[in-house]
């Protein structure tokens, strides 16, 4: 493997961990209200922090990070070279969009450095990243429905909130626009894709927290992402 290619342990921890703790960050001050919201109400926004920042950890450590690792395992069954890597763009678009109350979270990918991917090999590794968010909202699901009626409690929305978390982060990255999972997806098998899209969708009208606007506002920031993502890593 090229030198340019060996990228160590020590530094893909170091990234995920940063990636982590800065998208953890991004979705607390989200939902806080941003930077607007906070300094209205700075009591009523300390305690929203203090509610929120674990929860953000929790379901960004199981839906961003497993995301990407499973890419990471994938590429690497195929025989690819993959490691997670920050973006020092993304990381500061992550937080500075957070600060006015909506989110472009891309902290960071993982990187795959191949030349002999086929198109159904190319798909899985995509396919990887979105089943895996699909796993973690089943788990957090039957939570919920064994919580009943306690489901209104702080456990409760924890529970939500970390299903809502990783059904977002599935439907961005299945959007069909490159370089984002769905576009690789699709080239793949469109009967794949359609299935996963569908399966997102089914899941969207068993969260209470994403409204339409933010779908289509995810859909209009992906399409303006692909346009110039190159100059993001």
């Amino acid at each position: 493997m090229e030198a340019r290619y060996n990228v160590s342990h020590a530094l893909e921890i170091k990234d995920i961990l940063l990636a982590d703790a800065v998208l953890t960050l991004a979705f607390t001050i989200t939902l806080s209200g941003g930077i607007f919201g906070i300094a209205g109400s700075t009591s009523r926004a300390a305690q929203l922090i203090i509610e929120l920042l674990p929860i953000s950890f929790i379901g960004v450590s199981l839906s961003f990070v497993l995301h990407e690792l499973m890419h990471k395992f994938a590429a690497q069954r195929f025989g690819a070279f993959a490691a997670f890597r920050t973006s020092t763009n993304g990381l500061a678009i992550t937080l500075i969009t957070s600060l006015f109350g909506f989110l472009l979270g891309i902290p960071g990918a993982t990187v795959i450095y191949t030349n002999s991917f086929t198109k159904r090999e190319n798909g899985i590794v995509s396919l990887a990243g979105p089943l895996t968010n699909f796993a973690v909202f089943a788990v957090f699901a039957a939570a919920l429905i064994l919580l009943h009626p306690a489901a209104q409690s702080y456990m409760g929305f924890a529970l939500d909130f970390i299903m809502f978390i990783s059904i977002l982060l599935a439907f961005f990255n299945m959007l069909p626009i490159f370089p984002l999972d769905g576009s690789k997806v699709l080239a793949w098998n469109p009967g794949v894709y359609a299935a996963t899209m569908g399966t997102i969708f089914v899941l969207i009208l068993f969260t209470r927290l994403i409204p339409i606007s933010s779908i289509i506002f995810m859909i209009i920031i992906a399409a303006m992402l692909s346009l110039f993502y190159r100059r993001m890593f």
